[in-house]
């Protein structure tokens, strides 16, 4: 499978102002195919192709007096920002005509000098190459002095040259890795996402939510307050918008470290993950949007799927609309809908369920059940009643499992 490895890198003032005029080609490589054939749908000519794009936009542009400063970056540089456009316009299409899952995808845009990230990309033939001293020599740019943390499991096809809004550089590979299967396990684990518990496992087990964005609530305030009394257009206020930037980078870089090593964690101790496929997307519309993008589950179960394809586990998702709080795990019995504020229930059956162990052991049910039976064929449980008084949910609804079908490539 492909991964990606991001290292820090320093480049000298020399080599920022030669990747600022990178960074500037590639924007303007990528506006002027996305604006030339705007204009040609204007007009109804037909879509201009991709060789016929980078024919006028890079060939015979670098001839004309405008757009001759082209010719000072390497030319894989501006071929890949047009290789950017190609795909966007392609998943736009793909989106607007059902064949591409998930939710709907706008149109390209164009690219801002103001944008928080800028970013190039070299391919191989660029000719772009780690150097026995560490460092990594880029066409037209010069050597780059790398933080190694980790050694490349086998030579990058590609790397891209990344600057932040922090103002930190990063150089991305783009590496072919072999799976590292592990031994297999016993153990199968069901998990249960949350806000007070970041997540509650089948086995009882409760992890705390850290929260890092409410810690870092004060000095973000402070710092927010700081920038807003200064004038716009100001040196000082690029310095006050560089510090945010920062402060938000810290905290989004805790979190990743830290959701990287649990999800490490549960993947070595168990065979098989299951875990509920949430809206991320619609819990961040609601009064809990600013809790819910702390928590950084979508990045979280990301992680889980594909770390469960590289090390040879079995991951899946069980259907948003499986009733997995409301259900008893002993009987099966579904009940009215709960508040949020019940945390443990009592079943007529006799059980007494903690909210979030049993919704993971519900989970965990469902996924095994949605799996395979003993002979691998694939099993889709009955409809599931709605609860009385539940808005927007009918009755015709079928509330079964899925697994998921792929992972995405990093």
């Amino acid at each position: 499978m492909q991964l990606r490895y991001n290292f820090r890198v320093y480049p000298t003032p020399r080599q920022q102002i030669e990747l600022a005029r990178a960074f500037g080609c590639a924007r303007v490589v990528f506006n002027d195919g996305l604006r030339l054939r705007q204009a040609a749908r204007q007009a109804g000519e037909k879509y201009i192709c991709d060789a016929e794009l980078s024919r006028r936009l890079i060939t015979e542009a670098k001839l004309t007096p405008e757009r001759t400063w082209l010719g000072e970056v390497s030319a894989v540089v501006l071929q890949q920002a047009l290789a950017d456009l190609n795909t966007a316009y392609r998943n736009f299409f793909t989106s607007l005509s059902g064949k591409r899952k998930g939710r709907k995808v706008a149109p390209p845009r164009f690219r801002s000098r103001k944008d928080n990230r800028q970013a190039i990309r070299f391919t191989k033939n660029s000719r772009f190459k780690v150097l026995d001293n560490g460092r990594l020599r880029l066409p037209k740019i010069g050597n780059l002095a790398v933080r190694w943390s980790r050694t490349l499991p086998s030579d990058p096809s590609s790397v891209a040259i990344i600057k932040d809004a922090a103002g930190r550089y990063f150089a991305s590979f783009v590496v072919q890795s072999i799976d590292q299967v592990l031994p297999p396990g016993e153990s199968e684990v069901g998990i249960d996402l949350g806000l007070t518990h970041f997540a509650v496992l089948s086995d009882g087990t409760k992890v705390s939510a850290p929260k890092f964005l409410r810690r870092a609530a004060r000095k973000l305030k402070r710092l927010q307050q700081a920038l807003s009394r200064k004038q716009k257009g100001s040196t000082n206020r690029k310095k006050a918008v560089t510090k945010v930037a920062r402060a938000h980078a810290r905290v989004a870089d805790t979190r990743r470290d830290w959701q990287h090593k649990l999800s490490t964690t549960i993947i070595r101790d168990n065979q098989a993950v299951y875990v509920e496929d949430l809206c991320v997307a619609g819990l961040g519309r609601t009064r809990l949007a600013k809790s819910v993008h702390d928590a950084g589950w979508a990045a979280f179960t990301g992680m889980l799927e594909y770390k469960a394809q590289r090390y040879g586990r079995t991951f899946g998702r069980v259907d948003r609309f499986f009733p997995s709080t409301r259900m008893c795990s002993a009987c099966g019995r579904i009940n009215e809908k709960m508040a949020l504020n019940v945390r443990a229930w009592d079943c007529p059956c006799g059980g007494h369920h903690d909210r979030d162990v049993n919704a993971a052991l519900n989970v965990l049910a469902a996924g095994q059940a949605d799996n395979s039976n003993d002979r691998g064929a694939y099993v889709r449980p009955g409809l599931v009643p709605a609860a009385r008084r539940e808005a927007v949910t009918h009755l015709d609804v079928a509330c079964s499992t899925r697994s998921v079908e792929g992972i995405l490539v990093l």
